[in-house]
């Protein structure tokens, strides 16, 4: 396995309030752990809720029972959503912050993935697949039908979410087990990335590379040159890469 993770703050903003983690080795039960979180909230606190919930995730992970990956995740998130509960609680200027969050776990050739708010993983390979689902309002409209997926891209509210890290007492997170095949790229990322690159220009940039860093570099790259509107993270993983 080789992996390669980079943010950025982008062209406009003067903070970066994405947080990510990566780890090719053991964390736990866990025989990798790769997050990316994208917080939210007034001052600092988006910042503090992105990098308390990939802390908390990664320390509940080390320390879970359970050898399920999707268990340890389950966990982990929920344990993230009620530390960032009680710090708003006890801090009035943190109130109303939270963060979305995007997990793998990588398992032989089993994927096992979670998410919360629009934060995002694909698999990359003779085409590019969204395995996550957006919890967004603009998202809940398509499954409605009640706009089209190019409407969508541009709509004015895209970036309200339905769902995230320490919004409410009790969190729901999608959960997914993928295949992988010999071929397969993974991709987790930020909306700071997918609002400024479409998924057939995303799947260009990775397969014309050789090397996942080189890769998460131009998807940074790309995202800037379209705009830079927001902070861009990235982590490239060649499962199979000996």
């Amino acid at each position: 396995m080789k992996s390669c993770s980079i943010t950025d703050i982008g062209i406009y903003r003067n903070m970066n309030q994405d947080a990510f983690y990566a780890s090719e080795q053991a964390v736990g039960n866990l025989p990798n752990l790769f997050l990316v979180a994208d917080g939210m909230g007034g001052h600092n606190a988006g910042e503090y809720a992105s990098m308390h919930t990939v802390d908390t995730m990664v320390r509940t992970a080390g320390r879970a029972i359970s050898r399920e990956p999707a268990s340890i995740l389950e966990e982990a998130i929920r344990a993230a959503n009620l530390e960032l509960i009680e710090k708003a609680t006890q801090e009035p200027s943190m109130w109303g912050m939270g963060t979305t969050v995007v997990a793998a776990v990588i398992a032989g050739s089993r994927l096992h993935a979670a998410n919360v708010g629009d934060s995002r993983l694909y698999i990359v390979s003779d085409a590019i697949r969204q395995i996550t689902k957006d919890h967004s309002y603009v998202e809940e409209m398509v499954r409605r039908g009640e706009i089209d997926r190019e409407a969508a891209r541009n709509h004015p509210d895209k970036n309200i979410i339905t769902r995230a890290v320490g919004a409410t007492q009790e969190i729901e997170a999608d959960f997914f087990e993928v295949k992988l095949y010999p071929d397969d790229l993974v991709l987790l990322c930020s909306d700071g990335l997918t609002n400024m690159v479409e998924d057939d220009a995303i799947w260009k940039i990775i397969r014309e590379q050789s090397d996942v860093a080189v890769a998460a570099k131009r998807l940074i790259e790309a995202a800037n040159q379209n705009g830079g509107r927001d902070n861009i993270t990235v982590i490239v993983i060649d499962p199979f890469c000996v």
